[in-house]
């Protein structure tokens, strides 16, 4: 018979019987280990205690049985349905192939026990950082759509449904029933939560439950599963578990907390009524303010208009003709001064060059003599000077004998010719040549 099981082959199998005793004593091998679970099944028969127990969340159980030394202190101290934990060693029955757990040690957990463990839970995620306030996010001022967790057809429901649509009467709901009580409850309500928050229409999550008896309430809501879920939920969570005595860990990881289902609808939406009425003394303030803004606009636009330079704005204009006015009167009449002054000024200088001109002289009888240009005066040494043009005789010796002369008067002039020429000064000799010459 091969000594192994890897040994076998259909030429060389094991018989089912020897097969049995192997994994009988396989089994036997494995330590005393404590579990937790459900008990569901309890009794007594011939001292020794047969039970069924099951897993707190999945559909798995075991039989057991307590032999009567350890059965003898059961009665009494566990019923069926509680929550317990026992030391057990897995047995196999060769005879049928049948697994037990054979008890060694079993006592209920309690419910100081339950809450030590959230005590604990509660440290180890604060640690994490898991309730942090940085984390928590703010909700939304009036969500589109509000995702509610909550029980089958519950009081919960209801009240947040009623209240919610009292305060704003188009709110809308996005709902998940489920089991808010028991060991399913952590799951199903993590697997709601992750539904809704994958909906990008909700933009807030409720999660619902009414008061209960504290094993009902505080420790479904403190599965660390379902406080991690919450935790990475990206929509805002409100926590609406109603019990005050014990908050479970759902109030502490949610963005909100609410007392109770009812006041979670003050949470999530506003009061109608009360910001219609807000919006109609916004308006009234508004209109109001504005109205004293238009009147004190108009004050200034009547006072603006009032003053002169508006209520008369040709005064401007009859005011700069009048100054215009009498600025060309006064530049006519210094123009006319100064004209005046500029002809009296003419005048006497035209009578100072009219006395000292030429004609003044001839007009009192007196003329200017011109000798001819082709005769020539002498010099001291007798010599002729030779001339050029007519030429004004200043002295009697610069005229020869028998010389042309033109003789300017007053008003004409005459020609002569020099008969005599006496020497001399002044006018006597001018008066004797004169005489001679006539």
């Amino acid at each position: 018979m091969p000594a192994t099981s890897r040994e076998t082959s259909p030429e060389t199998p094991w018989p089912l019987s020897h097969f049995s005793g192997k994994l009988k004593t396989h089994i036997e091998k494995v330590a005393p280990t404590w579990v937790e679970g459900q008990l569901v099944e309890f009794t007594l028969r011939n001292g020794n205690a047969w039970m069924t127990l099951r897993d707190l969340e999945q559909e798995v159980s075991f039989s057991a049985v307590a032999w009567r030394q350890v059965a003898s202190g059961l009665d009494g101290v566990v019923q069926p349905g509680s929550r317990v934990v026992a030391q057990v060693r897995p047995n196999l029955y060769e005879k049928t192939g049948r697994l037990s757990l054979v008890t060694q040690q079993m006592r209920p957990v309690g419910l100081g026990d339950l809450l030590a463990r959230v005590e604990q839970l509660k440290k180890q995620l604060a640690a994490e950082g898991l309730f942090a306030a940085d984390r928590k996010r703010p909700l939304p001022v009036l969500p589109r759509r509000i995702g509610l967790i909550t029980g089958r057809n519950s009081d919960a429901k209801k009240d947040i449904l009623r209240n919610t649509h009292a305060r704003w009467a188009a709110a809308q709901f996005e709902i998940r029933e489920v089991a808010t009580q028991g060991t399913a409850a952590p799951l199903e309500v993590a697997a709601a939560l992750a539904e809704l928050d994958a909906d990008p229409a909700v933009d807030v999550i409720v999660i619902a439950r009414g008061g209960g008896a504290l094993e009902e309430v505080v420790l479904p809501f403190s599965d660390e599963r379902l406080i991690r879920a919450v935790a990475a939920a990206r929509t805002p969570v409100v926590s609406a578990i109603g019990h005050e005595a014990d908050r479970p860990l759902l109030d502490e990881v949610a963005d909100v907390r609410a007392s109770t289902p009812t006041g979670s609808a003050k949470l999530l939406v506003v009061d109608e009524v009360l910001e219609r009425e807000n919006i109609a003394q916004a308006r009234a303030r508004m209109s109001s303010g504005v109205q004293r803004m238009v009147a004190r606009e108009a004050e200034w636009l009547s006072s603006v208009r009032s003053r002169p330079v508006l209520a008369q704005p040709e005064t401007m204009v009859t005011v700069r003709a009048e100054e215009l006015t009498g600025l060309r009167r006064r530049a006519l009449v210094s123009v006319e001064a100064s004209v005046a002054r500029a002809r009296d000024w003419v005048g006497q200088a035209r009578a100072r060059v009219t006395g000292l001109s030429p004609q003044s002289t001839l007009d009192r009888g007196y003329a200017v003599v011109q000798s001819h240009p082709e005769h020539s005066a002498l010099d001291e040494a007798g010599r002729p000077v030779a001339r050029s043009g007519w030429h004004i005789v200043r002295d009697a010796s610069e005229v020869e004998q028998g010389s042309p002369l033109r003789v300017m008067v007053a008003r004409g002039e005459l020609t002569a010719r020099a008969a005599h020429v006496l020497a001399g000064e002044g006018p006597a000799a001018e008066g004797a040549a004169h005489e001679d010459q006539n």
